[in-house]
């Protein structure tokens, strides 16, 4: 079978990205789909299969499965892409509302490429939380954003073990049964934000993660770090900005705004 996908990147997080409106791909395949679609050597490869299907009440519903072919609820930059996708096949007009396992969120593109995309209230904050690794002690905040992150702030983001600490925090007892990302962050002083993160699921450091950017501008606000809107920088080098309303500690309206590009389309066969 012959399917047509478009390849989508959002300040460094790329996608696979399929119409699915008529079930071309059923259930049974999406996990093992993904796998074969997002491996770099022999396929198309991306951090994540994002499939887009019909909605009966929103404009459209996304799926979305990272690379290992583990399901998410939820990712930050691939509702940015499939809000860029949705535009580019014509079925949604500049602003859209799709729905995503985690709920229904509002999307809006702008111009230079940039998207817009309205988070959902997180949930679950824990603060000052003490995790013991193999060599040292983390002082961590925790917070859901659609998805479970870690956010940790560092004094050398450039010498941080992503991958080591990543792992032994995203496996860590305390984050039991599902895991967490877990973001390292630095704030400059020029009140911009760097973030690097090991993403759940791609079980590695990715160039960009946008429910993870929005946990660790919102953990900067609550600790008075920064103000919003907050501006990151991302690994891959791309700026982002995440702005929110607080009271206290509760934390709404949060939007994630970002650069999202259509790499290539093409024909893949399976």
């Amino acid at each position: 079978m012959e399917i047509k996908f478009s390849k989508l990147t959002a300040a460094g997080n790329d996608f696979v990205l399929i119409d699915n409106r008529e079930n071309i791909i059923l259930e049974k395949d999406y996990q093992s789909l993904a796998k074969k679609l997002c491996d770099r050597k022999y396929s198309i490869g991306g951090d994540g299969l994002i499939l887009l299907g019909k909605s009966s009440c929103r404009d459209f519903k996304m799926k979305y499965f990272n690379c290992d072919g583990s399901h998410a609820s939820m990712c930050g930059n691939g509702g940015r892409s499939v809000a860029k996708f949705a535009y580019d096949l014509g079925i949604v007009h500049s602003k859209m509302v799709f729905e995503t396992d985690a709920g229904v969120i509002n999307a809006e593109i702008l111009a230079d490429n940039r998207v817009k995309l309205d988070l959902y209230d997180p949930k679950d904050l824990k603060r000052n939380i003490k995790v013991e690794t193999s060599d040292r002690i983390f002082d961590i905040d925790f917070i859901n954003t659609g998805v479970p992150h870690a956010v940790i702030f560092v004094d050398d983001i450039e010498k941080i073990d992503v991958f080591k600490y990543g792992r032994e925090i995203r496996y860590h007892e305390i984050f039991a049964p599902f895991g967490t990302n877990v973001n390292f962050v630095k704030l400059t002083d020029e009140s911009i934000l760097l973030v690097r993160t090991y993403e759940r699921g791609v079980e590695g450091e990715t160039l960009a993660c946008g429910t993870g950017i929005a946990a660790s501008g919102i953990i900067s606000v609550l600790k008075g770090f920064a103000k919003s809107p907050v501006h990151v920088i991302a690994r891959g080098g791309d700026r982002l900005s995440i702005s929110m309303s607080v009271d206290n500690d509760k934390v709404s309206s949060i939007v994630l705004e970002g650069s999202t590009i259509i790499s290539f389309k093409g024909i893949v066969k399976v």
